[in-house]
């Protein structure tokens, strides 16, 4: 039985008897009879207790031997946090992984850059997972796969193509031998209606969509962004490559997204993305319950999430044209500054990069001078170094700590930053008097969330 501590044997009994949702993604059930794995909320009939196995890994299921459930989709379900946290460079491995990393790199050069040996990175993976980081992201393959399958009308050929795989053959042959079934099988199997482009991400209920589109809307780039009643698009650059996506809530749990995008090797990246941005791969039941023992009456809607930007660079400009003015002045000057120096292209009109921005005079910008000279030297520094933390920004003139929270908590979605230096979080704090950074981590951001919707 191989289930993490934190959730007892008993727990999982329990929970999938009753079909809980609260526990969909914190672990899977495998039926030995069948050589199945399912979710906790499957609405197969449910197998004895003798004949039952628990993981809290779909991956380490799937290594067991065990083949997903086509009625549930172990694939869709939302990720297990419950195990998350406990080793900080074994989850930022795990998110480079999963983003494809391994693809264009090899194992000691994906170590180099976490900073360790790939010894050391193997002995995680062992420890936490029992396998190693090239099966790891073989199975994460496997399993996207099976979701663009089951999601998608792209052909077999596209799927393997985007997953990873250099040819049909590899792809079909480690398809058969760890999912029992072809690809081409697995499509048969799916009685959901196909359409181009098309996929479906699952999350933990609840989820206040309105409250996230009103809360983009609000700050919308016309020119790349649209916000509607009931969906949020916009175009983007990801690793050099352009694409548009539209996201909508669907039915069943799940966030369904149309994408456009130039080059299919970075569908992967494009999925993580979404999931960061929209905030998907959270409890919010659990994060709420804590929030109101520590704030009775704080949580006045359920299911508000953190509304990411696409990248802590867009989000550093966003904080910087945002110093000291209303929402509404700071949407202003991004407008003027994305419709003057974004790339724009037949159909679509993408976020300037640091590197327009650095070489532009920005003086038409509507603003005072050491603004935009923080704007201009935010630049500068991003086109050597965009990939370091914001909390590396602190040693540029002109960023503080209100501009570093707010990237960290829209451009990396970060789940706890209490912004208490806020005026509306600031009164907030003297309503409920237990309310305070240290009573709301680690979920700062939620409750940040929570005070402005007051």
């Amino acid at each position: 039985m191989e289930v993490e501590s934190r959730l007892s044997i008993e727990e999982c009994q329990k929970a999938r008897k009753v079909r809980d949702p609260r526990f969909d993604g914190q672990f899977y059930i495998a039926v030995k009879t069948t050589g199945i794995f399912c979710r906790p909320i499957c609405p197969a009939v449910m197998p004895k207790e003798e004949n039952v196995e628990y993981y809290h890994h779909a991956i380490k299921a799937l290594q067991s031997g065990y083949r997903p459930c086509l009625r549930c989709r172990p694939d869709s379900a939302p990720h297990s946090w419950a195990w998350k946290g406990t080793e900080t460079t074994f989850q930022r491995a795990i998110t480079m992984i999963e983003r494809g990393e391994l693809q264009t790199q090899s194992l000691a050069e994906l170590a180099k850059r976490l900073g360790i040996s790939d010894r050391y990175l193997r002995q995680l993976f062992d420890k936490h997972l029992g396998m190693s980081p090239k099966q790891y992201a073989q199975y994460h393959q496997l399993m996207f796969a099976k979701q663009l399958l089951h999601t998608s009308s792209m052909s077999i050929g596209d799927v393997s193509f985007a997953c990873g795989f250099n040819s049909i053959r590899r792809f079909n042959d480690a398809f058969k031998k760890y999912l029992k079934l072809t690809p081409s099988q697995m499509r048969k199997n799916t009685n959901m209606k196909q359409s181009t482009h098309q996929l479906s991400l699952a999350f933990r209920a609840p989820f206040n969509w309105q409250h996230m589109l009103n809360f983009y809307r609000l700050r919308a780039i016309s020119s790349i962004e649209i916000v509607d009643e009931n969906s949020y698009q916009r175009h983007f650059i990801i690793n050099g490559v352009k694409g548009w996506f539209k996201a909508s809530l669907g039915k069943s749990d799940v966030l369904d997204i149309s994408f456009e995008l130039d080059d299919m090797t970075q569908l992967q990246n494009l999925v993580s993305q979404l999931r960061r941005m929209f905030d998907l791969d959270i409890d919010i039941h659990s994060i709420e319950e804590q929030l109101e023992q520590s704030a009775p009456g704080l949580i006045k809607e359920h299911g508000l999430r953190i509304p990411g930007v696409w990248n802590a660079w867009e989000a550093g400009v966003r904080a910087i044209l945002g110093q000291q003015v209303s929402v509404k002045a700071a949407i202003g000057q991004l407008n003027l500054l994305v419709d003057t120096l974004g790339e724009q292209t037949e159909s679509a009109m993408y976020f300037p990069t640091p590197e327009k921005v650095a070489s532009s005079d920005v003086s038409f910008l509507r603003m005072p001078n050491s603004r935009k000279e923080t704007l201009s030297r935010f630049a500068r520094y991003m086109c050597e170094n965009f990939d370091e933390h914001p909390s590396e920004w602190l040693s540029l003139k002109g960023i503080g700590p209100w501009t570093i929270n707010y990237a960290l908590l829209r451009g990396l979605s970060q789940s706890d930053c209490f912004l208490d230096t806020d005026l509306v979080v600031k009164k907030a704090m003297i309503e409920y008097t237990n309310l305070n950074q240290k009573s709301v981590a680690p979920w700062g951001s939620y409750a940040t969330f929570h005070c402005w919707n007051l």
